[in-house]
């Protein structure tokens, strides 16, 4: 059989199961770490229960990922995942779902691989929502669950800092209500909302307009041009104050 002729059979199977992305609303895609409970507690020598330079590796991947070819309106990260919002207007790969997941997982990897020196690899879902109001749920979720992995993350250590084992000290923790939780820190000197923000609440991510500021010297002026550049926001609100900064954010 030529070349030609299994080119053409095999373009055909390729393509009888590829699903689109409507575009009739908002995409979102979540990127989580694929096995990283063993990368950070076997491969890598870091702070526990959070690590600030596992954090900024996580800062640089988000980064990447909203200047890699996909219009990002905004990210969100927190603990070992990732969600990216993007804009109404983004058509990357006419909508094909698998080149989309393919491609940010991969980009993900090898970002992070990167910062740490260490394969990380990323898995990637599609996520589409109707509306705006959605959209800023969707975000509150996962703040939230930014919250209880802070809480649960802290306890867990607390745990294995008394010699129980890591099966045991998760079998105790999932009996346990979030105020026994909050007062197991409170006994052993953590104040949960003294942590930094970054652990309770994530962090986001954003393009932002800034004028750039030169000087022209073949006509001896003063020259303005409008720049974008990423803003990390590290200092987010939470509950109600939260989905209004989304709303702000989101125009909606």
């Amino acid at each position: 059989m030529k070349f030609e002729e299994l080119e053409g059979r095999f373009r055909e199977l390729e393509s009888l199961h590829v699903e689109k992305l409507s575009f009739e609303g908002w995409t979102i895609a979540r990127l989580d770490g694929r096995g990283f409970t063993r990368l950070t507690k076997h491969s890598l020598e870091l702070e526990k229960p959070f690590d600030v330079r596992f954090h900024e590796a996580m800062k640089a991947t988000v980064a990447h990922l909203c200047d890699c070819g996909f219009a990002v309106r905004l990210a969100y990260s927190q603990s070992d995942e990732i969600s990216l919002l993007f804009e109404l207007t983004e058509r990357s790969f006419d909508g094909k779902k698998r080149k989309w997941l393919s491609v940010l997982a991969g980009e993900a990897s090898a970002a992070f691989s990167l910062q740490l020196g260490q394969i990380g690899a990323f898995d990637c879902r599609l996520i589409e929502l109707p509306d705006a109001e959605i959209v800023s749920d969707y975000f509150r979720w996962r703040q939230s669950d930014a919250w209880r992995n802070a809480l649960n993350a802290h306890c867990y250590w607390i745990l294995r800092a008394q010699n129980l084992s890591p099966n045991t000290a998760t079998k105790q923790l999932s009996g346990l209500s979030i105020e026994r939780k909050e007062a197991l820190l409170g006994e052993n000197g953590i104040d949960l909302q003294a942590l930094p923000l970054w652990q309770r609440r994530g962090f986001a991510v954003m393009w932002q307009e800034f004028e750039k500021v030169g000087f022209n010297p073949n006509t001896q002026s003063e020259t303005r041009a409008v720049r974008k550049r990423l803003h990390f926001e590290t200092e987010l609100p939470d509950g109600d104050e939260f989905g209004l900064w989304l709303g702000g954010n989101l125009g909606a």
